[in-house]
């Protein structure tokens, strides 16, 4: 799992991870890339995140592909990233295609409705925050309203 304070280098990151997989005789290699798009006037998404609890939801998800035989790898924003530029970036490298088709699938959709990552619309130059669009956490203050 990697953090960075900036949009995310996506020629960097995927290549750097495209060169650890060829060392591990692995014949997949699929990537996500998350752009932020133009939507309701923002001009960038700001994203904040609770990185004890995200790593453990990591650290659970490298348990999952290790009994596939795969490796899953993240990396995420913190703070603005306008309007073109990537946020958010997955892979799985696996022996196997099928495998890693599925778990990049499976931990993409999980991210989004798990990971303790709140967003915030850039409009003005405010952050707006983005409920509708964050995950709550039980015993979160403002961020869990509504969690049993």
């Amino acid at each position: 799992m990697e953090l960075y304070n900036t949009p995310l280098n996506v020629q960097e990151i995927t290549a750097r991870w495209y060169k650890e997989s060829a060392t591990l005789n692995c014949g997949a290699f699929i990537t996500f890339i998350g752009t932020i798009r133009e939507e309701n006037g923002i001009e960038a998404l700001s994203f904040d995140i609770y990185e004890p609890i995200l790593k453990s939801w990591f650290e659970k998800w490298q348990k999952r592909a290790e009994q596939k035989g795969a490796i899953v790898k993240m990396a995420h924003s913190i703070g603005d990233v306008p309007i073109g530029a990537s946020s958010y970036i997955s892979a799985v490298v696996s022996p196997k295609r099928r495998a890693a088709l599925e778990l990049i699938d499976e931990f993409v959709e999980d991210f989004k409705a798990n990971a303790p990552i709140w967003k915030y619309d850039v409009i003005d130059g405010k952050r707006i925050y983005a409920k509708d669009r964050s995950t709550p956490m039980s015993g979160a203050g403002i961020l869990g309203k509504g969690i049993k």
